[in-house]
């Protein structure tokens, strides 16, 4: 369902390669190809590890995704420069997307070594005009989002309270950044990358392929163990990010061959790239089979949790409730792109789901 949770198909999961015995200890490096280091930043979450790059630049060190802000993780950092094996400086800054695991030490970095941030537009801008909820009230399109679905007043409070704390993890943005375009070809030290974007899991997500070492930096798109959180948000309550997601996956496996080291967000180092993506996408289109059979009665995004995901969702949790209800809506909102259910608002504003029946 969402980075953290192991895929609902373990039956399906490839064999994957794993050529590396263990991530690198805290504060070190491993070198998984020429030029490219592996660096193991935690997290304070149930996920609770993000992989970063350090990529050989020359003059310096290409960092690629920074971690969480907090006081933890700029300890990590320093730890880092302390044991470096020489003493080059980080020369750029590159964010494959928004998520503040991600892009939490952006702005620490870039301001610390002078240097610019390398993001897409969407990715940048997005993460600008969300982190400026910080400290604002929950507006009411939100709390008649999560209304809609079905949750109760005691879980809409509890969004209430929780709502702005997005920026909370975020060092300030620079106010600037150098836009990475899809496709775009990027000398980064001695070899060239190549920018692929895909869509779904965050509004303009920037792979790096590079052809020559056989290496992708995949971010959230690919991960070996865990799918990717696809979610609806109450800014766009009838988007479709799960035909984005899906249609990235397959851009993925044209565009890139085969016999790539994959260098995932999370998890480990793997081989098996289009194995991966198969059995990706093959979840999903079974999520969506069990989604379309649960839908012979009315339900509510809500009610759907049970065919969709392994693990029971409860209000208690209501970052993963959060999660699940984003999710949901997105199967929803994809069936109903394809004319497939059809949605009706009740007269207290909550939307039932039911199955349209094909004409013969």
């Amino acid at each position: 369902m969402s980075d953290g949770l192991e895929d609902v198909e373990a039956a399906r999961k490839p064999a994957l390669i794993y050529p590396f015995e263990a991530p690198p200890p805290r504060g070190r490096t491993l070198e998984v190809a020429p030029g490219v280091h592996w660096i193991r930043m935690p997290l304070p979450y149930a996920l609770d590890h993000i992989n970063l790059w350090a990529l050989d630049d020359g003059e310096g060190w290409a960092i690629v995704d920074t971690g969480v802000s907090n006081d933890k993780t700029a300890t990590v950092w320093r730890e880092l420069f302390a044991n470096a094996p020489d003493q080059r400086p980080v020369t750029r800054v590159f964010v494959t997307h928004m998520h503040p695991d991600h892009v939490g030490m952006a702005g620490w970095l870039t301001r610390k070594f002078g240097v610019r941030l390398w993001m897409t537009r969407l990715e940048y801008l997005t993460c600008r005009v969300t982190v400026s909820d910080t400290g604002r009230e929950a507006p009411t399109d939100g709390t008649a989002f999560y209304r809609r679905a079905g949750w109760s007043d005691a879980a809409i409070e509890s969004y209430r309270v929780r709502f702005g704390n997005f920026g909370k993890h975020i060092h300030v943005l620079p106010d600037s950044y150098r836009r990475l375009h899809d496709g775009e070809a990027l000398p980064i030290g001695a070899h060239t990358w190549r920018v692929i974007v895909g869509n779904g899991h965050s509004p303009e997500h920037a792979c790096l392929y590079c052809p020559e070492l056989k290496v992708l930096i995949s971010g959230d798109q690919v991960l070996p163990r865990i799918s990717s959180n696809v979610s609806v948000y109450p800014i766009e309550p009838d988007a479709d990010p799960m035909s984005d997601w899906l249609a990235s996956l397959a851009k993925l496996k044209h565009e890139v061959p085969d016999d790539v080291l994959v260098l995932p967000a999370h998890n480990e180092c793997f081989r098996g790239l289009h194995a991966r993506i198969d059995s990706l996408a093959h979840g999903q289109q079974v999520a969506l089979d069990r989604l379309r059979r649960s839908l012979s009665e009315p339900k509510r995004a809500i009610d759907v949790f049970g065919a969709l995901f392994a693990r029971p969702i409860g209000e208690a949790d209501v970052p993963l409730l959060g999660m699940a209800t984003g999710e949901s809506v997105a199967c929803l909102n994809h069936l109903m792109h394809r004319g497939e259910i059809k949605r009706d608002i009740d007269g207290d504003g909550i939307a039932w789901y039911r199955r349209v029946e094909q004409a013969r």
